[in-house]
């Protein structure tokens, strides 16, 4: 009985992101100063720079993105993707506070 709780209570943990390694408070801030101009407030693109830039960018908040593991998108901010340049100002735990927030945007 005690091993089960014990494992109820880990999954729970980690399926409400207790567990999680960001921090999304910290992550609004950096993803406001280093990414909202391109992917919007609210992960919607901003559609004058995907139209200058001729790309089709992803809602950050789709089943798409979301499905992502955390890694693979902070790779994508490390390493830039397509035409997305590497976003230098965030690194380390910063990537993991931005991927933290991006995930606040799931629909």
């Amino acid at each position: 009985m005690k091993k089960t709780l014990t494992t109820l209570l880990f999954s729970a943990a980690f399926a409400t992101g207790a567990f999680a390694a960001g921090d999304a408070k910290a992550g609004k801030d950096a993803y406001d100063k280093s990414c909202k101009s391109c992917h919007g407030v609210a992960g919607v693109a901003n559609p004058a720079i995907a139209k200058m830039m001729k790309v089709d960018m992803k809602d950050l908040g789709s089943a798409e993105v979301q499905g992502l593991s955390d890694d693979a998108m902070k790779k994508i901010v490390s390493d830039g993707q397509g035409k997305m340049k590497p976003i230098k100002t965030v690194a380390g735990k910063g990537a993991d506070d931005v991927v933290a927030y991006v995930r606040t945007f799931k629909k």
